[in-house]
């Protein structure tokens, strides 16, 4: 209780990157929590793991539980409400496929001093850590070729994020696209870190995340959309009620590698297409929102992002009772 924990969802067998969560996190302190499918082995067992099967999710007594789609990465959210239960200062997230580094287990602080940028728009973060041609999955295509301000002209200054991106090295996220036209592994520098505040977007993903409690309903993964956008759309949403606080997303230097799953990539790049064609448009439509600042508003603000992404047709209306099933869960939790 009262641990940091990792949130991984997996339907493989005790791998080599559990394995090395479950021995890191021992180590280290934290809880590891696998959230399992309906693929999932039956007999997972794994020391310094604690796997939750699809009976155990419904039997949580969380309405989320039951009411989310099987077979669908957003299982993942049941993962964060366990934690938030048991009172986790700290959720880190990641997936079966990434390697922890020796620093992913270094303490984190909310608080930061970092290069900082406002009002930029889309920013490319990938360019600030490598001089390759890479950008970051869920980034408009029409903006690969923009440069992001030199790092060099950024205000250093300490700002807040209780939302934190690391990045990850060998093969990171990026999107069907650059993978079937550019080469790979890619690695990224080790000594920046770029926090985005009001009006500069960037996606970042679910494969090696910090959240700290502050921030925890907006941890929501939505299910009625693209696979490959649920993260994506999420960071979108995060962002938008983050500037609503004065808050700024983190972007910090690789502290996993990953060994990529297997992959159809033109599967992933038709799962894809929602975002190639529509992402600039939700952050458009989400930056014209009016959102009220507070932690007591974050669910407000999450019902009416959501409503809006519905409203638009980019996310299926049975989205909706599964928004309100998470904020009664955590309203529970908070009781």
């Amino acid at each position: 209780m009262f641990k940091p924990t990792v949130v991984v969802t997996s339907i493989s067998a005790p791998n080599r990157v559990l394995r090395e969560i479950a021995d890191g996190a021992g180590e280290a302190g934290f809880s590891f929590l696998v959230i399992g499918d309906t693929k999932s082995p039956s007999d997972f067992s794994l020391e310094g793991c604690e796997f939750q099967g699809v009976a155990q999710q419904e039997e949580s007594g969380f309405a989320f539980a039951r009411l989310c789609p099987v077979k669908h990465y957003a299982r993942k959210n049941i993962g964060y409400l366990l934690a938030m239960q048991r009172g986790a200062p700290l959720i880190l997230e990641t997936d079966d496929d990434n390697f922890p580094r020796e620093a992913f287990w270094n303490e984190r602080h909310v608080d930061v001093t970092a290069a900082s940028l406002e009002t930029a728009g889309w920013v490319n973060v990938y360019r600030y850590f490598t001089e390759a041609v890479i950008w970051p999955r869920g980034l408009p295509l029409d903006e690969i070729q923009t440069a992001p301000p030199d790092y060099e002209s950024l205000a250093v200054a300490p700002v807040h994020c209780p939302i934190q991106q690391g990045l990850a090295d060998e093969n990171p996220d990026v999107d069907a696209i650059y993978r079937l036209a550019f080469p790979l592994p890619q690695n990224f520098r080790q000594d920046r870190r770029v926090a985005l505040g009001s009006g500069s977007w960037c996606p970042f993903n679910s494969q090696n995340t910090a959240w700290w409690p502050e921030a925890y309903p907006l941890m929501y993964l939505p299910a009625h959309c693209s696979f490959r956008m649920t993260d994506i759309w999420r960071s979108f949403v995060t962002q938008r009620i983050a500037w609503a606080n004065g808050w700024s997303i983190l972007f910090h230097e690789p502290t996993v590698w990953q060994d990529r799953n297997d992959h159809s990539l033109m599967r992933d790049f038709a799962d894809e297409v929602p975002g190639y064609l529509n992402n600039r448009a939700i952050g458009a439509a989400l930056s014209e929102l009016e959102l009220k600042p507070g932690v007591e508003q974050l669910g407000a603000n999450l019902r009416i992002c959501y409503h809006t992404l519905v409203e638009r047709g980019w996310i299926g209306a049975a989205e909706l009772p599964l928004v309100d099933a998470w904020l009664a869960d955590l309203a529970q939790i908070a009781q």
